[in-house]
């Protein structure tokens, strides 16, 4: 989807006592920014794999329910399992990845990820298929995501000038929201007619073709950052997070993300069992209530850039990620009936579209005071504690709830992320990549 540019209004600035012909200007609208046919390249990569993601949204509990017929303890454990043990499995690859060439990384955690799903339905053909195997191919999913997104995030910063680091985030921040709205309607209908593992196959193909995109990119790939020592040690392991908290202004960002991702996607969980077994709403009511409000991530996603243009980029950073704080704790008070389905959509889209602002500003924020060096292993680092906190935070809210309920355990969760934009950057600083002083002995390159 196209980017939203800014509109320049002209107007005629001749009186109406001036006697030479006035001359009428219409407002012209200024050409799109474009990034270039290796970016074009590189977000049909993005499209392809993201399309292919959400369209095989819930696939393996889906398998893992109606083919091997699992238990719901099963089902969390599956869930959690592929979050926290691929987090854990890409913590050393992310050191890794810096010092390697970006484009080769992406295609082969691709590929990896492409016969890692083809298993399931040749397994299943074979009628060797079982919970085991699932969990397994999660798990390698999962951590192939994590060190592609650690790749790819240096390939973007070194692809796309400074000054098009923002729209180049908002397309695929508007590119995350398409796929959100019509990837799980479209994988649903899949399943109802061909099965589930229909979507699994089609998102392997995905990742076929986001490798061919990676590979199409044309020139020449900088060369990675150099190393002394040939062995990785825990220095190196831990460089990105170490990076990070010394880091004034990424520091509390990584904080405040951390967290709110984490309570969002723990109440994921509570607010199926509360609308389909407690509120009895229907799978086509709870499809919408959270398919429809997806289009405010395409209205924010357009709307960033000329918000940042207007206002500054912190400003915009501040107000989108204090607001979008303040939509959780409504999904507690929702009520059964058409009214309840209505305010679940209301506050979806609300805290949807704060987060399509969020994101694309977040996301360049991150990469414009990360030194160019670091940006690997720093967004391994931020990858792997995302991916562990709502593991944790999953599993706590789930145990919380089994104690009071869901409902309850919403509204802690809602009353929680209030208090996150305490965690936000306060104070504006000039653009541009901080240095931060690594001691000595922490230096191996």
């Amino acid at each position: 989807m196209a980017d939203v540019t800014d509109v320049a209004d002209v107007t005629d600035a001749a009186g109406t006592t001036n006697r030479q012909p006035k001359q009428r200007q219409r407002k012209q609208r200024q050409p799109r920014p474009s990034l270039g046919r290796d970016f074009g390249w590189l977000w049909g990569a993005y499209a392809a794999s993201t399309v292919g993601t959400w369209f095989a949204l819930d696939a393996f509990p889906l398998i893992a329910i109606l083919v091997l017929h699992s238990s719901a303890t099963q089902v969390s454990v599956l869930s959690a399992a592929g979050l926290a043990v691929g987090a854990l499995i890409a913590v050393p690859l992310g050191p890794w990845v810096e010092f390697r060439r970006k484009r080769p990384v992406m295609i082969t955690m691709d590929v990896l990820r492409f016969l890692a799903l083809m298993s399931v339905p040749a397994a299943y053909a074979a009628g060797w298929l079982n919970f085991v195997q699932l969990v397994v191919v999660s798990v390698i999913v999962a951590a192939a995501n994590i060190v592609f997104t650690a790749a790819s995030g240096a390939c973007l910063k070194a692809l796309v000038a400074p000054e098009d680091l923002l729209v180049a985030n908002g397309r695929f921040e508007t590119t995350t929201w398409t796929a959100t709205a019509v990837g799980p309607p479209l994988g649903g209908a899949a399943i109802g007619v061909f099965g589930p593992l229909t979507t699994v196959v089609l998102d392997a193909a995905t990742y076929v073709l986001s490798a061919l995109g990676i590979r199409a990119i044309g020139g020449q790939e900088p060369e990675p950052p150099t190393r002394a020592a040939k062995l990785f040690g825990a220095g190196d392991i831990m460089e990105g997070w170490r990076y990070i908290l010394r880091h004034p202004r990424l520091r509390p960002l990584f904080l405040n993300t951390s967290l709110v991702n984490g309570l969002i996607m723990a109440t994921a969980p509570l607010m199926a069992v509360l609308l389909l077994r407690d509120l009895g709403f229907s799978p086509l009511r709870y499809g919408l209530a959270f398919g429809v409000p997806c289009v405010g991530g395409l209205v924010g996603s357009r709307l960033a850039r000329p918000l940042v243009a207007r206002f500054g980029q912190h400003r915009v950073l501040l107000a989108s990620g204090a607001l979008r704080a303040c939509w959780l704790l409504g999904l507690a008070f929702v009520r059964p009936g058409i009214w309840g389905l209505v305010l679940v959509m209301a506050i979806e889209f609300g805290l949807i579209t704060c987060m399509g602002v969020f994101n694309p500003v977040f996301a360049t924020y991150r990469l414009e005071h990360t030194a160019t060096d670091r940006v690997a292993r720093t967004l391994s680092a931020w990858s792997v504690t995302s991916s562990a906190t709502i593991a944790l935070l999953t599993v706590c809210w789930g145990l919380l709830a089994a104690v009071t309920g869901p409902r309850t355990a919403i509204a802690v969760a809602g009353v929680l992320t209030l208090i996150t934009p305490l965690l936000l950057p306060r104070r504006e600083r000039a653009v541009g990549a901080v240095t931060v002083p690594v001691p000595t002995e922490d230096r191996a390159w």
